[in-house]
Parts: structure tokens; sequence; C-alpha cells
């Protein structure tokens, strides 16, 4: 499913974030950089070593902030890492971290010069983050950045699971067909 939104298009696949041959890919990291299990244990799977040495170099990052390294062995030149909260009753300041996730992770792609970019739905595996409002905030996040910046052409959000896909999609119906305000 793609949208245009002023000169960039948002689109929506399922798929294999490791498989994208967009500028940077976005990591679901820890923050210590550590490598994990899901979309982060594949990144580093499939970028190899390299990847991991720069983290370590880095040495970690706050929920809600992003960092960048190269793309080691993926399609991707790069990995914008980003961590986002781990869901607690939403009680704790978790929708204002996944949305600095997010964001952190468009302004770092626009500080390099990047034109495209690949998102996992972020927070939504083990932190337990509830699919809908993860989905929510992360298009509105994306729509508003692309509305106001000209310089990303592609952000995808490559969704691993049929219903990741059809959650995202759903979201996304809602938000377009919502009145300008």
């Amino acid at each position: 499913m793609d949208i245009k939104i002023k000169n960039a298009t948002l689109s929506l696949i399922q798929g294999d974030i490791t498989l994208q041959e967009t500028d940077a890919v976005v990591n679901a990291a820890n923050t210590r950089l550590a490598g994990g299990a899901g979309v982060d244990g594949a990144i580093h799977a499939t970028g190899g070593p390299s990847i991991m040495a720069e983290c370590r170099k880095i040495g970690g990052c706050p929920t809600g902030q992003a960092v960048i390294t190269a793309g080691g062995n993926l399609k991707a030149r790069f990995v914008i890492h980003t961590v986002g909260p781990v869901y607690q009753g939403g009680g704790s300041g978790e929708a204002a971290q996944l949305k600095s996730a997010y964001l952190e992770s468009l302004k770092l792609a626009s500080a390099r010069g990047l034109k495209s970019l690949a998102f996992p739905a972020i927070s939504t595996g083990v932190y337990a983050y509830p699919l809908e409002e993860a989905a929510r905030i992360a298009l509105m996040t994306v729509m508003d950045y692309i509305g106001e910046h000209s310089d990303l052409e592609l952000v995808r959000f490559v969704l691993f699971s049929r219903k990741m896909y059809d959650i995202f999609a759903g979201e996304l119906k809602k938000l377009i067909q919502q009145p300008e305000q």
C-alpha cells in the first residue's frame, strides 16, 4: 500500500527488513546496542559483525534517540539504530518515547542526506507495545515529518507478519480519511 505525501511516498509492505534496498534500514535496538532478538537479531545476523563493532564504539543509545552505523552486508548502506520504549501500560511516557524514536530516526536520515528509509514496527515485539496504538503513532509521525520536509523521497514500513501489515494498513486508511485540521 503506497500513498503520496507532497513529493514523498509512504509505503507499507509485508516482508523482511534485512532485504530492503533503501539508503538505510531502521533497527529496533536496545539501549546497550548489544544485539538481541527479532528485528535487531536479524539485522545483525544478516549485516555481519562490522555493525556490532560500530555499535560497541558508539556504546549505547537512550530510549527515544537514534544513532547510525554502516550497513555491513545489508543491501542498505546504513543502519539507523533507535530504541523504542518497553510498554508498561501507557502511563509512563511510552507514546512520547515511541514518537521520538521515529522522529529522531527521520531527522538522522535527513541530516545524512538519505532519500529512502525502511522502518520496522518499533517496540511491538518483545517490548510489547500494542500494535494499533504503535501503528498510529508511527504513521502519524512519519506523515507529519514528510509533509514538512522535502528531502526524504521514500519511507517504507516493512512489516514482518500479515497481521502486522493489516493493522498498519487499517490505521493508515483511518488517518488518510480524517479531514485536515
